[in-house]
């Protein structure tokens, strides 16, 4: 009887065991590029105070995830796409790992096969400069362009990424990476515990005839990087489809089918779209739609290639959500819907192309709401919160965790043992006002150390290297040249009133914590310094240069 008995326990526990794989859920995190604030119709309607049925831009799958699943508000990401995607994989801030900005492909130590200065990156870049004509007071920080992997090069640094993280899990990647260190070998997503579907290590691709630059294999471009192929990308499997963002999804699609099969291991897909990022290519049809719709212009947002790139991207959205209904896994999958970044604001472009943020401030490249302030979106069925809105502050470093909470994991312990800045925002998807104080973190940092040929959203002029800090309900901005700007986001998220002036001490208190963070975390290569050929008598600005870090943080 005794022997039936440990037979009967054995069989109930392994019953037990398989109903918790069963429970582990399968996520797919979607990241939009330049996507903004209100270029969804629901944000749209929440901060213009308008009806769907009057926007220009058509967002019906991502309002249809919104209505079945929590959004965020105050969700921040960094001001450029690398920046936020090393944020992304590693829960860290990126300009801890040198990330300050995203580039096209750039001269590195590795690439030219420069012996590494101690201390540094292998992928730091050699120089990162726009082409501005006017005077500069500044002259660039430095990036790094390669998130460590462990591999091939500086084999002692690496960084624990998300696919790594989950051990149970099928992890596939596909789209934009560009935190390779531009096809660095060692550095790509097969190199972070990813299956690669499909990847370009680039900043912007081609919509249409993208295949042959993803495969291309010689070393052209860096001929001295001592690997023995180029790892630029892989188109991956041949879809027939002719548009960028339909191959991908159907790619992405076909995963998800193959990886709903497997009973052992759910899976995670990250999804990196390009678009909505330049060049701007869409479908014929889409565009003459939207040249001929009757609410082109509304809030500004009147470019119809624009308008269907999001469409298309939307479209990727329904998709995929379809799929989940089809194999009956909806109720067990999490979606993640982010943009990398704000859009890119037309106003402060110089070709003048992009979207309209209003009415918040600036746009991508700016530390302004405008630039860093983007769409997240939680769906779970039947696991959280629906139809409804969080509006607490998180930002782009809490994914990591989240993700790994949501999968079953320790977060927290994972988060003390690498040294994360993230944390787990998946209370806040059940608590939506954060009563039970789950979600705690209520300081953040934005550093960004180049002079930029977009233009600033205060004086129209090239933008000069800006960092930021959000402690609570106030945020500054530390303009290098200079200026300080001071707004209380809660009760002023469009930024129209600088209160730097009126209330100067927490503001300097508010500068001091961002430059005491900055000397602890940020190696003094990644900030901007003098320019020893600066002269002030050519400056075209209103008011003269200041060293703010000497003057009001002197040690």
């Amino acid at each position: 009887m005794k022997k039936y008995s440990v037979l009967f326990l054995s069989i109930l526990f392994l019953i037990s065991c398989q109903k918790k794989k069963q429970t582990k859920p399968n996520i797919i995190f979607i990241l939009a590029d330049d996507y903004g604030i209100v270029d969804s119709q629901k944000y749209a309607a929440k901060f213009l105070n308008t009806s769907m049925d009057s926007t220009f831009y058509e967002t019906p799958n991502i309002n249809k995830l919104m209505n079945e699943g929590i959004s965020f508000s105050q969700a921040y990401a960094n001001q450029l796409c690398s920046p936020t995607r090393a944020s992304i994989l590693t829960g860290k801030y990126a300009s801890r790992l040198g990330f300050t900005t995203a580039m096209p492909h750039r001269n590195t130590y590795y690439n030219q096969n420069i012996v590494v200065p101690k201390g540094y990156y292998a992928n730091d870049v050699l120089e990162h400069k726009d082409n501005i004509l006017i005077e500069q007071a500044l002259v660039n920080g430095t990036s790094n362009s390669g998130v460590p992997t462990g591999k091939n090069i500086q084999t002692n640094l690496d960084e624990l990424s998300i696919a790594e993280a989950m051990t149970d899990y099928n992890n596939g990647f596909i789209g934009k990476w560009h935190i390779g260190g531009f096809g660095a070998k060692g550095f790509q997503p097969q190199d972070n515990g990813f299956e690669t579907l499909a990847y370009f290590d680039g900043g912007g691709s081609a919509y249409f005839n993208w295949r042959n630059g993803w495969n291309q294999k010689t070393k052209e471009r860096f001929p001295k990087m001592p690997q023995d192929e180029w790892e630029i990308g892989n188109a991956g499997a041949e879809t027939g489809e002719k548009y960028l963002t339909d191959d991908l999804t159907k790619q992405a699609l076909k995963y998800i089918d193959e990886k709903a099969k497997d009973k052992e291991k759910p899976f995670f897909l990250y999804f990196s779209h390009f678009a909505v990022h330049t060049p701007y290519q869409g479908k014929k049809e889409e565009i003459d739609y939207f040249n001929a719709k009757k609410t082109k212009g509304f809030n500004g947002q009147d470019n119809a290639i624009y308008a269907s790139m999001i469409k298309s991207m939307d479209r990727s959205v329904g998709l995929i959500l379809d799929k989940l209904k089809e194999l009956n896994i909806e109720e067990n999958t999490l979606v993640v819907f982010m943009s990398d970044n704000g859009g890119i604001d037309a106003e402060i472009t110089p070709d003048g192309n992009g979207t309209e943020n209003n009415p918040f401030l600036g746009g991508k490249a700016c530390l302004t709401e405008g630039g860093i302030r983007v769409p997240l979106v939680f769906r779970w069925k039947g696991k959280i919160e629906q139809g409804k809105w969080v509006d607490v502050p998180v930002d782009c470093t809490d994914i990591f965790p989240t993700i790994l909470e949501a999968a079953g994991y320790n977060a927290k312990e994972i988060i003390v043992e690498n040294n994360l800045d993230g944390e787990s925002i998946i209370g806040l998807l059940t608590d939506t006002k954060n009563e039970q104080k789950t979600y705690t973190k209520d300081t953040r940092y934005w550093h960004y150390p180049f002079n930029v040929i977009y233009k600033s959203p205060y004086d129209n002029l090239a933008l000069t290297p800006h960092s930021a800090i959000r402690k609570g309900d106030f945020k500054l901005i530390f303009d290098w040249y200079g200026r300080l700007h001071l707004y209380d986001i809660e009760k002023d998220p469009f930024e129209r009133n600088d209160l730097y002036t009126t209330q100067k001490e927490k503001g300097d208190a508010l500068f001091n914590d961002l430059i005491s963070w900055l000397e602890q975390n940020v190696d003094k290569r990644y900030w901007p310094t003098k320019n020893p050929d600066y002269n002030p008598e050519n400056e075209v600005r209103d008011i003269s240069f200041r060293d703010l870090v000497v003057e009001l943080n002197p040690k």
